[in-house]
């Protein structure tokens, strides 16, 4: 039997409790759910009031812990608005698709003239052929013959919309009842919906907050850190506690940024620029109470194999194209379509965000960026020509494609943030719209500190 799947789309903007009992009821009649956050849209212009970035990680915090829900992406990455019959074709071979919808979108339809019918791209042929999850709320009758003609019913009674909610934040009033208690800290956090430009960091606490231990078992100095922390092993985590070096970081990162948790690291590695000093962290309560949060944004990245296909990732540092054999590198360089090097002779080529312009990047000779830099780096490595080129500074809306120009004579393999992704013909980058992770820094410490003593050469 064919998996029944509900796409439940909209702006989302933001989600609240209401979205969420919705989306557990559907979880409870279908198979799988998949919550589609809206990217712009002509008829609902609030939807570029908040970056992405943010809605992305707003979504991920209501509805991420619903058990049968997946957080789809794409549309907020892509900057797009997939329309339903799309949607319907995407999803066609997974399972039965059911698209939810409003009684309001159906009323009229024994006339021809429901929203679906009337408005919709293709409406006429779906309302005939998809199935459509209807729900209605007491107080609001819906005439049957209004229905189309696969559908199911569902009456809820759940108040609650995103407007309200934008205005309460936006009258400086407490939204704490209506959004998840995640969700409502995040939105404080960071200030949305109340500045026209939220911003990147906050102060705050994590004092005596539950967290989640991911400790670098291969590392004897972590381990023996682990063993001094108190026991968090109770109630819903917070934050996630990294404890090794910045690879430690890495891995950590790549593996629960969905999450949405705060990561809290505790060096015990080298450098250890993403991490917290043990000594910082004191025998008080832990994290100590006067911490900066700081929202890092993360690549997206687009990998072309010689094979054809087509790999996407997402990498916090770096990524990059390297020599595989002893020639070197003959590379194109386009930035947001318009060649800007025909033909780069070098080891190989590295992008890096501002977090990761500390590591590989600097060791290329790349100036570190600071934390809040609206910008990322691209970088040549022992670049031969064009003879004095080394790097470039990008603005956060550009997007690079280097592509190899002799892939079966000078062959190049990809890597992102130190993890190999195999041969490529040519990798395509830019700054996430929706993907980003949160770093922990001590107040008396922060990555801002730590790049001014890198700038100046304070040991």
């Amino acid at each position: 039997m064919a998996l029944r799947i509900a796409l439940f789309g909209g702006s989302f903007n933001p989600p609240g409790l209401h979205h969420r009992r919705l989306a557990e009821e559907l979880a409870a009649r279908f198979d799988q759910v998949k919550v589609i956050p809206c990217g712009p849209r002509p008829d609902k212009p609030t939807t570029t009031e908040v970056p992405p970035i943010y809605r992305a990680a707003l979504a991920d915090l209501t509805f991420g812990v619903v058990r049968g829900v997946t957080v789809e992406h794409f549309d907020l990455e892509q900057a797009s608005f997939t329309r339903n019959w799309q949607l319907d074709a995407r999803y066609a071979a997974e399972g039965e698709v059911w698209h939810v919808v409003g009684a309001d979108l159906v009323t009229g339809g024994r006339l021809g003239q429901s929203a679906i019918q009337s408005s919709w791209e293709k409406g006429r042929e779906l309302w005939q052929q998809a199935r459509f999850c209807v729900i209605t709320r007491p107080g609001f009758p819906l005439d049957a013959a209004d229905l189309p003609p696969h559908h199911e019913l569902i009456t809820l009674d759940i108040p609650g919309s995103s407007t309200e909610i934008r205005e309460a934040v936006s009258r400086g009033e407490p939204v704490g009842d209506r959004l998840p208690p995640r969700a409502a800290a995040y939105l404080e956090r960071y200030g949305l919906y109340r500045a026209p430009v939220p911003g990147t960091w906050s102060r705050g606490t994590l004092a005596g907050a539950p967290f989640r231990l991911e400790a670098d078992e291969d590392n004897p100095r972590a381990r023996e850190l682990a063993r001094t922390l108190p026991d968090s092993s109770h109630g819903n985590p917070r934050f996630i506690t990294t404890i090794g070096g910045d690879g430690a970081m890495l891995r950590c990162i790549r593996e629960h940024w969905r999450a949405r948790l705060p990561f809290f690291g505790i060096n015990a590695g080298n450098l250890g620029f993403l991490m917290n000093a043990p000594e910082e962290v004191g025998s008080g309560a832990f994290p100590p109470g006067d911490i900066i949060f700081r929202q890092l944004p993360m690549l997206y990245l687009e990998i072309e194999h010689p094979d054809g296909r087509t790999s996407s990732t997402h990498g916090f540092n770096d990524a990059w194209l390297e020599r595989s054999t002893s020639q070197s590198a003959w590379l194109e360089v386009s930035v947001n379509g318009v060649t800007r090097i025909q033909k780069l002779v070098s080891d190989g080529i590295l992008v890096a965000t501002a977090a990761g312009s500390t590591a590989y990047a600097r060791s290329m000779g790349a100036s570190p960026l600071l934390a809040d830099t609206p910008g990322w780096l691209l970088v040549g490595s022992n670049v031969m020509e064009p003879a004095n080129w080394r790097s470039a500074l990008l603005s956060t809306d550009t997007q690079v494609e280097i592509r190899s120009l002799s892939p079966e004579r000078r062959p190049v393999e990809a890597y992102v943030d130190g993890q190999p992704f195999g041969p490529a013909v040519a990798i395509r980058a830019r700054i996430s719209k929706a993907a980003a992770a949160e770093l922990v820094f001590c107040s008396s410490h922060d990555m801002a500190e730590k790049i001014a003593a890198i700038q100046f050469h304070e040991s």
